[in-house]
């Protein structure tokens, strides 16, 4: 089948219908195993049930290092970090979870024509844009006066030249407004291009004037014209000098750019018999991940 000289075909289930995410950090490591419930006759047998969920110090798993676990026939449906534990008995728990929130993923902006982001909304400092963008004008505001104004402006201008931004706060309500050379007035964010406001949806993100310690786009090339795609990557670049960006992009101009780029790690996914594996990368190349298992740590 490897070869091609045979059909690909699906012999009958062997293993138990899961899924295991995790990640190896410093001090702390987690992982989680999610399943069907055992119990068969209730109305919410394709409900996923908390299986098994572990912390344990270092990057390498070993039963020895596990310091919390969760899950199982007793929390089947409440996680470790639901627990109430005490912070001074089980620290682990109230670090990872903090670490976890401080995250962001930005894969759901939205620019239809009842976005969010294009209605006036009353305005509150925001050092962290929304998933959904709706606070993007806060957004603009809270950059210009306590974050790099000037960069925000300068990435606007190299996507679009002569262009900036205001945000206009009459009546509590703020409203992005976009400057463009040969208009009598600004056009607000309704008025907006798809790929305009995505764009500095975009931007507002990755200019944030507190960039969290791991920031993930996927696709942010959707919708854009391919004259935004440079600019976009030299906005994710800079971005990349203070913080990790992951992006995970399809379109070749951006991932060209990207991977031209000295920050930049570009790996190739590809799909082998159903599984998503890396692109030339052998067995002694593979990250070193150990799974922790249901019958004992």
């Amino acid at each position: 089948m490897r070869r091609g000289e045979q059909p690909v075909q699906g012999g009958p289930r062997k293993q138990a219908v899961r899924l295991r995410l995790g990640f190896s950090a410093d001090p702390f490591s987690y992982a989680i195993e999610l399943g069907y419930p055992q119990e068969r006759h209730t109305a919410f047998a394709l409900d996923p049930a908390l299986k098994g969920e572990w912390i344990w110090a270092g990057a390498s798993f070993h039963p020895r290092a596990v310091l919390s676990r969760g899950g199982g026939q007793q929390h089947p449906d409440r996680s470790l970090f639901q627990s109430g534990a005490d912070p001074q008995e089980q620290p682990e728990l109230h670090v990872l979870r903090e670490q976890i929130l401080s995250w962001r993923f930005y894969d759901s902006f939205r620019t239809d024509a009842g976005a969010p982001a294009r209605q006036p909304r009353v305005g509150t400092r925001c050092f962290a844009l929304a998933g959904d963008g709706g606070d993007l004008p806060a957004a603009v505001q809270t950059i210009l006066e306590n974050g790099d104004g000037s960069g925000l402006q300068q990435a606007v201008a190299d996507a679009f030249p002569g262009c900036h931004l205001s945000v206009g706060t009459e009546a509590g309500l703020f409203r992005l407004r976009f400057h463009q050379p040969g208009l009598l007035r600004p056009l607000e964010a309704a008025e907006l291009s798809d790929g305009t406001l995505r764009y500095l949806l975009l931007t507002a993100s990755l200019f944030s004037p507190r960039l969290p310690p791991l920031l993930v786009l996927n696709e942010p090339e959707a919708s854009l014209h391919p004259d935004l795609l440079a600019p976009l990557a030299r906005l994710i670049e800079a971005a990349a000098q203070r913080t990790q960006v992951w992006v995970i992009a399809h379109a070749p101009q951006l991932i060209q750019e990207l991977a031209a780029s000295e920050l930049c790690r570009h790996v190739v996914l590809q799909r082998e018999l159903g599984a998503t594996v890396v692109e030339g990368q052998t067995t002694l190349e593979r990250g070193a991940w150990r799974w922790p298992s249901l019958t004992g740590v």
